[in-house]
């Protein structure tokens, strides 16, 4: 895993001599961390392997004594079965300026091949391309042949470019390229198709379409299959209202991710996909911490930003 360990130590992070960098982990990817650890020691950082508490579901706060190690951290490295990605203690460390690679449910595979081993640097442009319309953008529609039809708000929204590449303080999902934005709190309406994978709560690839229905900005039934019921239950077991709320709109833009797996920042990053994230909006730019975040990925997408088409089943039209 070593030429793997490579990309994410000195190509996504970054990482300097005397740096220090704190790889949070459990047993499940310790040989993931491990191979980043070395890395990073060959690059002179001061490392630091923690493993927390156990947690129940992704996105779960990862404890004090962790969150204290990530904020006094120059660089983070997140190789976890559930994912810590969308918790205060990831946004304090950035506040106080840390870079943070989340590599949520990370394989061996995914350190040998696929989407890692593609040139970041060549997708950022047109990421950042995305990331600016989403910004400048006042409203939002994307369809799909599944059925999804969802509108929302972009007036005072602020996209997000996350190519893979930490040159500063902030954050990034590896190998998952993508540009994102919280969409303008409560304005979401209608229908989300997801005939990809909600790579969440081991639930993968879905086997029948899973279908969100949307209404002011929260999710207020799903349906499709057993899939569908399981995370419906999943979420009123939180019971808390905020676990619905639309929390994120993405593009999907690896060109070497181009299979649905079940490995998330695999499925998230498939080229030419789109997801919407639900639960905690906060570390995007919005304003709702809440108990989790998942993300439901669907095929062919065409996409609207005001009245310039940016996606066409797929395809992807803005260039970068």
């Amino acid at each position: 895993m070593k030429e793997g360990a490579r990309i994410l130590v000195r190509t996504c992070a970054n990482v300097q001599a005397a740096e220090n960098a704190v790889i949070v982990t459990d047993p499940e990817r310790m040989r993931i961390a491990e191979a980043v650890a070395d890395e990073a020691r060959e690059a002179g950082a001061v490392v630091s392997i923690l493993i927390p508490p156990e947690r129940s579901i992704d996105n779960e706060e990862p404890g004090p004594a962790v969150a204290a190690a990530l904020a006094a951290s120059d660089v983070v490295f997140l190789p976890v079965t559930l994912a810590m990605a969308h918790t205060r203690a990831v946004r304090e460390a950035i506040g106080a300026g840390a870079r943070v690679l989340s590599m949520t449910a990370f394989t061996e595979r995914m350190m040998r091949e696929g989407g890692l081993f593609t040139d970041f640097r060549a997708r950022q442009p047109l990421c950042r391309a995305l990331a600016a319309r989403l910004t400048a953008g006042t409203r939002l529609r994307v369809t799909n042949p599944s059925g999804t039809d969802l509108s929302m708000s972009l007036e005072g929204v602020t996209g997000n470019s996350h190519a893979c590449l930490l040159d500063g303080p902030g954050f990034s999902a590896v190998p998952n390229i993508e540009a994102n934005c919280a969409p303008a709190q409560g304005t979401a309406e209608g229908v989300f198709v997801c005939d990809g994978s909600i790579p969440y709560y081991g639930v993968g690839p879905v086997s029948h379409p899973v279908t969100f229905h949307i209404s002011k900005g929260f999710v207020t039934r799903i349906e499709g299959g057993d899939q569908a019921d399981f995370l419906a239950d999943l979420l009123a077991r939180q019971e808390d209202r905020w676990v619905y709320n639309l929390a994120q709109f993405a593009f999907g833009l690896n060109p070497a991710c181009t299979e649905f797996t079940g490995e998330m920042l695999n499925d998230e990053g498939v080229n030419g996909t789109v997801h919407i994230g639900i639960g905690t909006s906060a570390n995007l730019g919005g304003n709702v911490s809440t108990k989790t975040h998942f993300d439901a990925v669907t095929r062919a997408p065409t996409v609207w930003i005001d009245e310039e088409l940016v996606l066409r089943d797929g395809e992807i039209l803005v260039q970068g």
